[in-house]
C-alpha cells in the first residue's frame, strides 16, 4: 500500500484511473493487508519455529495475530533466522520477526515480551553450586559446551579455559570450517553433552536449552548468568536480553498495534514461556 501511495504522489496516474483502482482491486488489498499478520518464521530451527509451528514462537505468534484481530500467516524461509531480519522483513516480505534483542538498531523494536539471560547447565546430581563465572567449580572442568562468538566464549578466554577448549567446541559440529557461512549449534546436543557426560557444564542461551533440559533423561539445574558478567578490562560481558518483536522501522501504526496486544496478551504469552521451562527474569 505505501508502494501505491508512491505513484500515487509522483502524478503520473490520472485522477479518473486512480479512483478506478481505489474503487477496485486496490482496495481489497488493503483491507487483506491489515486484516493479516505476516510472520516471517524459520523453517527448520527448534525450538523457535519450525514448518509445523511446534515451536514457542509459533505459538507466540499465534497468541499475537488472536489478540489484534488479524488471520496470521507464516513467511518461511529454509534459512536460519538470524538473516529473517535483512533477507525478509527489510525486504517486504512480512510484516514482523519475533524474538529480536529489544532496541536492534536494524529496525523498530516493540516492548520486550520477556527476559531471559544465558545460563550453566549441569547434573543436579553432582552436588555442585555454580551460580556464576567466578564459581571455584568451573576451575576443575575442561569440557564447555557453549556456542564460539556468544558471551559464552568471551568468559570462557577470561578463566583461561578457551584455548584448552577449543577441539571440544569444533567437534561439536564436525569440525567444520566456520569460513563464509554460518554453523549452528543445535541447541538439543548441547544440552545432551551434558546429559551424556561428554562435556562438564553447558553455558547457552536459556530459552533455546530450556525444551530440551527440561525433557533431559537425567535432572539437570539451569542457573541463569548474572546480568553482566566482570571481565578483567572492567567492561564486562552481558548476559541477559531483554526479548521484542521487530517491525520495519517505518511502520510505527504496526508497532502501537503490537505493543498493546502484547500487553493485552502478557499472561498467555507468559503461560506458553513458562511452560517451555524458561526462566523469566
Amino acid at each position: 500500500m505505501k508502494r501505491n501511495m508512491k505513484q500515487a504522489k509522483s502524478g503520473r496516474m490520472l485522477p479518473s484511473f486512480l479512483a478506478l483502482l481505489l474503487g477496485s482491486g486496490l482496495a481489497f488489498n488493503a483491507q487483506a493487508n491489515t486484516s493479516t499478520l505476516k510472520v516471517c518464521a524459520a523453517s527448520d530451527e527448534m525450538p523457535y519455529s519450525n514448518k509445523q509451528q511446534e515451536g514457542f514462537e509459533n505459538q507466540l505468534a499465534k497468541i499475537l495475530a488472536d489478540t489484534m484481530d488479524r488471520e496470521l500467516e507464516f513467511v518461511w524461509s529454509d534459512k536460519a533466522a538470524i538473516f529473517l531480519v535483512t533477507e525478509k522483513l527489510l525486504k517486504n516480505q512480512c510484516d514482523v520477526v519475533m524474538g529480536v534483542d529489544k532496541g536492534d538498531p536494524r529496525v523498530a523494536t516493540s516492548d520486550p515480551y520477556y527476559k531471559s539471560g544465558y545460563a550453566f547447565i549441569y547434573p543436579a546430581d553432582k552436588g555442585l553450586d555454580i551460580k556464576n563465572w567466578q564459581s571455584p567449580a568451573l576451575k576443575d572442568m575442561s569440557k564447555f559446551a557453549i556456542v564460539p562468538g556468544s558471551p559464552s566464549e568471551v568468559m570462557l578466554r577470561e578463566i583461561d579455559k578457551y584455548e584448552g577448549n577449543f577441539n571440544y567446541t569444533m567437534s561439536l559440529i564436525g569440525f567444520k570450517s566456520r569460513r563464509n557461512q554460518y554453523v549452528r549449534y543445535a541447541p538439543d546436543l548441547l544440552v545432551s553433552e551434558v546429559v551424556s557426560g561428554k562435556a562438564d557444564i553447558a553455558h547457552i542461551w536459556a530459552p533455546e536449552a530450556a525444551r530440551y533440559v527440561k525433557s533431559a533423561s537425567v535432572p539437570l539445574k539451569m542457573v541463569v548468568s548474572e546480568e553482566i558478567a566482570p571481565t578483567h578490562d572492567g567492561e564486562g560481558v552481558r548476559q541477559q536480553f531483554e526479548q521484542a518483536i521487530a517491525v520495519r522501522s517505518d511502520d510505527q501504526e504496526l508497532l502501537k498495534e503490537i505493543n498493546t496486544a502484547l500487553h493485552k496478551a502478557d499472561p498467555k504469552i507468559k503461560a506458553v514461556l513458562k511452560d517451555e521451562g524458561i526462566p523469566l527474569l
